[in-house]
């Protein structure tokens, strides 16, 4: 991560505020992180929670110790900044997507664990959904294939298999919200008077929402069995939603933006045919399409970028990795093969090449372009001659190469060639990975400035709900280069290691059989 060189550059020279906060509810640890105007970061707040596994492809969170650890991490961030509420224009929220809480509207305490993103619990659920359709059965209202990633299905399965709670979901007594709609509703008040709202982006994730409407569509809720009474309001990604109680009591809770479109927002990619790259624990690439959400033909989905308050959506295409800083992490924990992520760099750099090892790291399925959840990983071309060096750089190349992937089908069904990647997120610390990207993309890969472009992107979201920035176009001015890296591989070993790569990919398929 590259915080700390961020902060040197933001703390030593932030003067006076006002400031705007922004919480991060991320995969594996919530933040706060406080602006100044300039875009750049005064502080950072951040604590980790646990990963619950109560099965092969269960993943769980408890959401009471997210909320608890959110309350920390913006008192810390406050405390590190040395301001107080009164120096805060606004709040801006963004969160992991699609992972699924149901809580109890009078008490506020969760009827279960949340089931995160990854879970893949809903595989056969979804498989019955499809009906005689299969995947694309609610593809052109929702944008979305039948997959065990998104939030409807979810719900459902927890509605069918926690005792108790179809019935008090028909009685009125449970909420459901992404984590923008727990840590919003918290917030402002919880059983108190909080507000059980969503925004565009989130509700674009869930299923449930029709895309052209931009409101719950009755028919799938219905087909799906999920009772539209536990669904909070959808709103824009920008607006004023209630004021803050507790630590930063009165100040305005002002933006909602999925983690992924937050980075859209905060890399500034306002015009039609910009794209950005966020490399955390999966790895998500968003174009903007301007105000038309195109369908995708080449397993990407149809998503809604931004919406600023009462003005026009803007839509995105999207493509998902399942697994990339996750890789590094199993790389460091579970195979004990390196003691920190930072180390892989060194590694993979003390070889050459992959000594002919490819790693395709479908651990939980492949996710676009294939959305296959039959797949499972597999390091394809080993020979004695393959060192855990030659592992460490198939591990990077496995990054780069879904990136490119990613990207080929981007153009297919837009039309539109990629002229540079923005890039964020922890691994773009990685200048070997940077470089591997720029290679096999034949594209160059520009990193900004800040590179937590998520909190970034809810903070201006926030802010220009408040007026703190006047327009998009005050953003863009902020927005700063801080290393681009061009193209210096051989075309012809690019198609052949792409073809390489192509090929261990299909050995992934068909792994588990239909009837587990």
């Amino acid at each position: 991560m590259s915080d700390t060189d961020n902060q040197s550059t933001g703390a030593s020279s932030h003067g006076e505020g006002p400031f705007i906060a922004a919480i991060d509810q991320g995969t594996t640890s919530s933040r706060c992180i406080v602006f100044d105007k300039d875009g750049r970061i005064v502080s950072v707040d951040q604590k980790e929670h646990e990963q619950i596994f109560p099965k092969p492809g269960w993943v769980e969170h408890d959401a009471s110790e997210i909320w608890t650890n959110v309350q920390e991490v913006v008192i810390g961030a406050l405390d590190k900044a040395g301001i107080t509420k009164a120096d805060v224009k606004a709040l801006g929220i963004t969160n992991q997507r699609e992972t699924t809480l149901l809580w109890d509207k009078a008490t506020g305490e969760p009827v279960h664990n949340a089931l995160v993103w990854q879970d893949t619990r809903t595989d056969a659920l979804c498989r019955e959904l499809g009906r005689n359709v299969g995947q694309d059965r609610f593809r052109r209202e929702t944008g979305l294939p039948l997959a065990s990633y998104f939030a409807g299905p979810k719900i459902r399965w927890l509605l069918d298999n926690v005792d108790g709670l179809r019935e008090r979901a028909d009685r009125g007594e449970l909420l459901f919200g992404t984590m923008d709609s727990w840590v919003i509703w918290n917030l402002t008040g919880g059983p108190d008077g909080g507000r059980h709202v969503t925004d565009v982006t989130n509700a674009s994730r869930t299923m449930l929402m029709n895309l052209r409407t931009m409101a719950w569509d009755e028919k799938i809720c219905e087909s799906m069995g999920v009772p539209m009474s536990v669904l909070p309001e959808i709103r824009s990604s920008a607006e004023v939603y209630g004021e803050a109680t507790g630590a930063l009591a009165g100040v305005p809770v002002a933006s909602a933006l999925g983690d992924q479109q937050a980075a859209l927002f905060g890399q500034t990619c306002y015009s039609e045919g910009e794209a950005k790259s966020t490399y955390g624990t999966g790895t998500f690439l968003l174009l903007n399409t301007g105000h038309e959400a195109v369908n995708s033909y080449n397993g990407l989905l149809t998503t809604v970028g931004y919406q600023i308050g009462d003005e026009r959506p803007v839509y995105a295409l999207e493509g998902a990795i399942a697994v990339t800083g996750s890789l590094v992490q199993w790389m460091r924990d579970q195979m004990g093969l390196i003691n920190s992520a930072a180390e892989i760099e060194t590694l993979a750099s003390s070889v050459d090449d992959n000594g002919g090892a490819y790693f395709v790291p479908a651990f939980s399925g492949l996710f676009a372009p294939y959305w296959r959840d039959d797949a499972r990983g597999v390091i394809a071309g080993l020979t004695r001659y393959v060192t855990k060096a030659h592992l460490a750089r198939a591990v990077l190349e496995a990054t780069a190469w879904q990136t490119r992937e990613i990207v080929d089908a981007m153009a297919k069904d837009s039309g539109v060639e990629l002229t540079a990647l923005k890039v964020d997120g922890g691994m773009t610390s990685n200048n070997l990975l940077m470089q591997t990207m720029s290679d096999f993309l034949d594209a160059p890969v520009v990193r900004p400035m800040v590179a937590e472009t998520t909190c970034l992107g809810a903070a201006y979201a926030a802010g220009l709900a408040v007026g703190f920035w006047s327009d998009t176009d005050e953003l863009r001015a902020n927005w700063k280069r801080a290393a681009e890296w061009t193209p210096s591989m051989d075309a012809a070993d690019r198609d052949r290691e792409y073809k390489n790569w192509l090929k261990a990919v299909q050995r992934t398929m068909g792994w588990i059989e239909e009837e587990n």
